[in-house]
């Protein structure tokens, strides 16, 4: 039988799973490392397909390059295939290549960056150690990936968004920008395959699984990748679908707590309600809680009182910016007025809400990124993160930072919190970074915020300890950097 080995490498905790951002975690505020769904994806297809599988997530594991030798002389893998990110992607491409010198398997390399990229992007790479890219969504490529190169069978060019390496070592494209559309018909990850305690809920503690509701987002913000890897039209997975889910992660993996991951989770409010509705029918009810992203609009307070219901526990949004002319700029469709009245609704329903909030972006002066303090304020999350405008190869924001001489180097190997530019048209990133530190230190750091998440751990101590471990390694962070 042929042997696959997925895993993410050893090194620093990024988001691997995620196509959109691929956090750093280590670096993060208050961020947790979520389930490398797309690792148990792709061990759902290939076993399904007869295939035996070993799934390690090293760099969560805490385990080290030794430790991948160890497996890789054990378990003898025909085809093995890693996650990459934009920050990581020059050690990643080490690692695989000296995989690939030491024990010649088929290599393979997933990540949002191989997304029908640009041949310049693509020339700054040593690939010589690479067969296949996907860039594209896992689950509808790493099946007929095996099947070609271990098993002769099936036409490669036929495989959904992925580059490979021709008879001539000449790299070919298959059809991007076409999304395969029945999620129902997708085997759930393999979590028996997955150590689903590694990822956890930030306040207990508690192994979090993620679930994967929907893909592709009809929005066009600038600096965004999801709208070009999984598409502008949403493609649903059923309540029903997502419920069988949900009940096979409590019977037989016992996880009550859930991310909900979708680009926008509240984008049809229908399918919300459907959603919602069947959970509070279920026997479930009242043993799970989950957590989900939502855009600010469309939106209603009857959907947020129906979530609750249903057990969310926190819903995250992406507020961006305290300024409409920045909102404007970046094609947000939002407004603050619109920022404003969600978090309202949140605060009159009585569910706790996370803001992201992003500065950097070309356009801003220090008084459009004192407009998203002022906003914080005003909307008083209970958790936030603030993070630097990033131009990713293939948005609109890398292309206006190329044409304002606003790049400092390659966007390859920078992050978030590490950008690759210079600074805005106003502010060089100095001041930038001066500016993130003082909105999250002011925020954090209120007598106000303290006490009341004091109160809230009065009768918990576990999260009281996870906030105040998570409240160090923010203050340890801003003034590392």
């Amino acid at each position: 039988m042929e042997k696959v080995l997925l895993f993410y490498p050893p090194g620093l905790l990024f988001q691997r799973g995620e196509d959109r951002c691929q956090q750093n975690v280590d670096d993060g505020s208050a961020q947790a490392m979520r389930a490398c769904n797309d690792l148990g994806y792709a061990a759902a297809i290939l076993l399904k397909k007869g295939y035996d599988v070993k799934l390690c997530d090293y760099q969560t594991e805490g385990f080290t390059m030794e430790d991948l030798d160890r497996d890789m002389t054990e378990y003898k893998p025909d085809l093995i295939m890693m996650s990459i990110t934009n920050t990581t992607i020059f050690d990643d491409l080490k690692i695989i290549k000296r995989l690939k010198d030491k024990y010649n398997p088929v290599t393979v390399i997933k990540g949002a960056l191989f997304y029908d990229p640009e041949q310049a992007m693509l020339d700054l790479l040593d690939l010589s150690g690479v067969d296949y890219m996907i860039g594209g969504e896992i689950d509808f490529a790493i099946g007929g990936i095996a099947d070609y190169a271990l098993r002769h069978e099936g036409d490669i060019s036929s495989v959904l968004s992925i580059l490979y390496r021709d008879e001539k070592g000449e790299f070919q494209r298959t059809a991007f920008h076409t999304w395969g559309e029945d999620l129902d018909s997708q085997p759930f990850p393999a979590r028996q395959l997955m150590n689903n305690a590694l990822y956890k809920r930030p306040d207990t503690d508690e192994p979090m699984a993620t679930i994967q509701t929907a893909r592709g987002c009809p929005s066009a913000c600038v600096f965004c990748l999801t709208p070009g890897i999984s598409g502008k039209c949403v493609r649903f997975r059923s309540p029903q679908n997502v419920l069988d889910e949900m009940t096979e992660c409590y019977e037989k993996h016992g996880i009550r707590t859930f991310f909900f991951k979708a680009d926008t989770f509240t984008i049809n409010p229908a399918w919300v309600k459907e959603m919602c509705e069947l959970i509070i029918a279920s026997p479930l009810h009242g043993k799970i809680q989950f957590t989900a992203n939502s855009r600010v609009k469309p939106l209603s307070k009857e959907t947020l009182q129906l979530m609750k219901d249903a057990g969310c526990f926190l819903v995250a949004f992406g507020f961006e910016s305290g300024s409409d002319e920045i909102l404007k700029f970046m094609k947000k469709g939002t407004t603050v007025a619109d920022n404003l009245q969600a978090a309202r609704w949140c605060h009159e329903v009585g569910l706790p809400f996370w803001g992201y909030f992003v500065i950097g972006f070309p356009w801003e002066n220090k008084e459009h990124i004192l407009k998203t303090k002022k906003l914080i304020m005003m909307a008083d999350p209970d958790f936030i993160e603030v993070t630097m405008a990033l131009p990713f190869y293939g948005t609109p924001l890398y292309d206006t930072c190329k044409e304002n001489d606003l790049l400092a180097e390659s966007v390859l190997g920078s992050d978030f919190f590490h950008s690759s530019m210079k600074g805005t048209m106003y502010l060089s990133m100095d001041e930038v970074m001066k500016l993130r530190r003082n909105i999250l230190l002011s925020f954090y750091l209120r007598p106000k915020y303290i006490l009341k998440k004091m109160g809230e751990c009065i009768t918990k101590p576990g999260v009281f300890i996870n906030y105040c471990k998570y409240g160090i390694k923010l203050v340890v962070n801003l003034f590392k950097s």
